[in-house]
């Protein structure tokens, strides 16, 4: 496969500056990595909107305004109640992560692969998209079949702030299994020239990834990847993404900074700030005393 960049690309815009701490939705959605029980129990709990939005408002309420999520339909909800409160939620902001792959997966057991795409079109009209789409996969192109479903994905966000927008863990993975490297800056010019807003980049292997990105031509990417003092998930091991942090021009987001509750709150946070170049931390939480907590815990170690 021609790994070759053919792509124009967009000069990066200047970046913004993210905040230290990120929101995630992990925890209305079931998923847990190491237990399944709590898992299970989540997804009873999360079933209704009103309870997201519940820990969201604490959330807000302790000075987090930046809520990192997936593109399921529980989250278009979310973002139509902000959409509709601007004021109750001023300078509240989403960054979608994208695609939801199990949306994508049940919708072409229903419907097939073109059907699947006519089911989540953004406003320029189901035909014409679906028709784009007939084309991208008639002719085998990867460009129109990726913008295709950014755009779809994006849907659920208009009217909403979302400066960064995310590709997801289990499609950065892929490709760089592939190692198709065109797919991240055909990825990053859309989401620049269409949506004004910052690409970024979600994986299981940073060291791997930041290879692949500098041969797509993506100058200090924006990049989520497992970081914690114990290794947990994190392909490659601890030294390498330190020395990735270390010598490596991009911008580190961390996830799985607990590795999923195996590490004290006070020390993981103690550890992720001992390390250079983390410029956020996504957490997930559903309840309030674990984000004050967090919040707290973070803002003792700013100082």
């Amino acid at each position: 496969m021609n790994t070759t960049t053919t792509t124009t690309r967009v000069p990066e815009p200047v970046p913004a500056k993210l905040d230290r701490l990120l929101f995630g939705d992990n925890q209305f959605f079931g998923i847990n990595h190491r237990s399944e029980e709590k898992a299970r129990e989540q997804a009873m709990r999360f079933q209704n909107v009103d309870a997201i939005m519940d820990v969201i408002d604490d959330a807000y309420a302790s000075g987090i305004r930046t809520l990192m999520c997936t593109t399921h339909d529980r989250i278009s909800e979310v973002a139509e109640r902000v959409r509709a409160q601007p004021e109750r939620y001023d300078g509240f902001a989403f960054f979608p992560c994208m695609p939801y792959a199990h949306k994508y997966a049940d919708a072409v057991t229903e419907s097939g692969i073109l059907g699947a795409l006519g089911r989540f079109m953004p406003d320029e009209g189901a035909l014409n998209a679906m028709m784009r789409g007939g084309r991208s996969l008639a002719k085998k192109d990867i460009e129109g079949i990726i913008t295709l479903l950014v755009d779809a994905e994006m849907a659920g966000f208009t009217g909403v702030r979302s400066p960064v927008i995310w590709l997801q863990n289990v499609v950065v993975d892929l490709l760089l299994g592939l190692g198709f490297s065109d797919a991240f800056a055909i990825f990053a010019n859309h989401v620049r020239s269409k949506y004004s807003a910052q690409p970024g980049f979600i994986t299981m292997n940073l060291p791997m990834l930041l290879d692949h990105l500098d041969r797509a031509g993506i100058e200090n990417p924006l990049v989520c990847s497992n970081i914690n003092k114990i290794g947990f998930r994190m392909s490659g091991g601890v030294e390498a993404y330190q020395d990735a942090l270390e010598k490596r021009p991009f911008r580190a987001v961390a996830m799985s900074v607990f590795a999923s509750g195996a590490i004290p709150p006070r020390e993981a946070i103690e550890w992720i700030f001992a390390q250079p170049g983390i410029e956020s931390l996504v957490f997930g939480a559903s309840s309030r005393n674990h984000i004050e907590s967090t919040v707290g815990l973070v803002r003792e170690f700013e100082r």
